[in-house]
């Protein structure tokens, strides 16, 4: 099968973590993001994709590469301009003559791709998108469906009150080649704003799929803690790096040094070839590669870029901070 990865967008979202690193390279459980969403279309029989690249492109395609280390074919589309997620598909269409798929690069899940593709044949659909239960659903594209799963009702991040569900829209995607006719070309389109209700509209061959599945989209800080902290507590199986050590709640980068008077309380990741000095704390934090924690600082609740050094005696409690900075205080 063919599919697509979403991966061009600026994760303003993420800032400052993402002001010199783009959001397919962000860590998630050690490994860039973009792994583990390669790692899962590769194990549901995705072999051929292709990846919009913009911010950072040139790193982006770098690391990722023609995919053979994943075992799948990858190449890329490169956007001088974004054109929204529609009007990247849109770019690439003559790619999918056959059913495809389409995921965001933040997307983190265990969703059985292979059911959603049997779902989405069974009924004839035109295009299928999957679902998840949200308790806040302000950031997310919210829908309504009937007893057999077909879309009767799309809003685009309501506000809260507002909802008419709350099942929220993951950004994975099941089409079929009809769907990219109703994109028209050298247009910025977007599948929330404007494809989907335009398909309800139509009433098209528009259905959803429910899923208990585990899925978190960890475009926002709130959201990629709780992406690290879910993998540790075992919610959600995700493979770390060659050589690091995951150990009650921790997870430990290969040639980090923690000397055996830093004390860290799970859940944390602390990234490769950092230092954790004597008498230095870690709590519910995320540290980068290469990060310094000097003898006597504390670090709680806060995510760490990387090369970021906290200052020896200092207290970072909460927030994110990106390399820009030299010393945290």
């Amino acid at each position: 099968m063919r599919g697509m990865i979403l991966a061009g967008g600026l994760s303003t979202r993420l800032h400052p973590l993402t002001l010199d690193v783009p959001k397919p390279l962000v860590p998630v459980f050690d490994r860039p993001v973009v792994d583990h969403v390669i790692d899962y279309l590769a194990g549901h029989g995705v072999d051929d994709i292709v990846i919009n690249v913009h911010y950072f492109a040139e790193a982006v395609e770098s690391y990722i590469g023609d995919g053979a280390k994943w075992g799948v074919k990858i190449e890329y589309l490169r956007e001088p301009e974004l054109m929204g997620s529609a009007g990247a598909v849109k770019q690439v269409a003559s790619r999918f003559p056959e059913t495809f798929v389409v995921i965001g690069c933040d997307d983190v899940t265990d969703v059985d791709l292979g059911e959603c593709v049997r779902f989405h044949r069974e009924r004839g659909a035109e295009a299928t998108i999957v679902l998840a239960e949200a308790g806040d659903v302000s950031q997310y594209g919210v829908v309504v469906v009937d007893a057999d799963g077909r879309i009767t009702g799309f809003q685009e991040k309501p506000r809260k009150g507002t909802e008419l569900s709350n099942l929220a829209n993951t950004g994975i995607y099941v089409f079929e080649p009809e769907v990219l006719d109703r994109i028209p070309a050298h247009t910025f389109y977007d599948f929330g704003k404007q494809v989907f209700p335009e398909m309800l509209e139509a009433r098209a061959r528009f259905y959803g799929i429910r899923t208990r599945a585990y899925w978190c989209d960890i475009g926002t800080p709130r959201e990629y803690r709780r992406c690290h902290f879910d993998a540790l507590a075992g919610k959600v199986r995700l493979r770390p790096r060659d050589g690091a050590v995951v150990r009650d709640g921790v997870l430990v980068g290969p040639g980090s040094q923690i000397d055996p008077a830093a004390r860290i309380a799970g859940p944390a990741c602390i990234g490769a070839g950092s230092r954790i000095e004597a008498g230095a704390r870690i709590e519910r934090a995320i540290l980068w590669d290469d990060v310094v924690v000097e003898s006597g600082a504390t670090v709680v609740d806060a995510v760490l870029g990387a090369g970021m050094r906290v200052a020896a005696g200092s207290s970072v409690n909460g927030g994110e901070f990106g390399k820009a900075a030299n010393v945290v205080l």
